[in-house]
């Protein structure tokens, strides 16, 4: 799996316009008196657009390529994911700021000791 800014700035355009999308046409048969699968599914597929264009965004911010942040515009001549430990040696947690707006970047640095930080082969 792999991505790209091009990529990921065209899905941060697409998302809002999928969540207006499903927000204007969801349908959710049944009533208040039964346990309602459907709503539930439906919860779930609002969680999954906000959770995408969560992603969408730590991507971008994580200009790199490492593990499953795979960017095709960071990886070395034979294909392989190019690191910036420099940079990205952190944790990044998102907290949501309310509706509408950006999600605000909490990073935390990691400091290894005991293991040296490499680039991966898997060749």
């Amino acid at each position: 799996m792999s991505r790209n800014e091009n990529g990921l700035r065209e899905a941060l355009r697409k998302i809002p316009e999928l969540r207006v999308d499903f927000w204007r046409d969801v349908r959710v048969p049944g009533d208040e008196e039964d346990y309602n699968q459907s709503l539930e599914r439906a919860g779930r597929v609002a969680d999954f657009l906000e959770f995408a264009e969560l992603m969408c965004v730590d991507a971008l911010e994580r200009d790199e390529s490492a593990g499953a942040h795979f960017r095709d515009e960071h990886q070395t001549p034979e294909g392989e994911a190019l690191r910036d430990d420099e940079n990205h040696a952190a944790v990044f947690a998102w907290e949501f700021q309310g509706e509408g707006r950006p999600p605000k970047l909490h990073r935390e640095s990691l400091n290894f000791e005991n293991v040296h930080l490499a680039q991966r082969s898997y060749k």
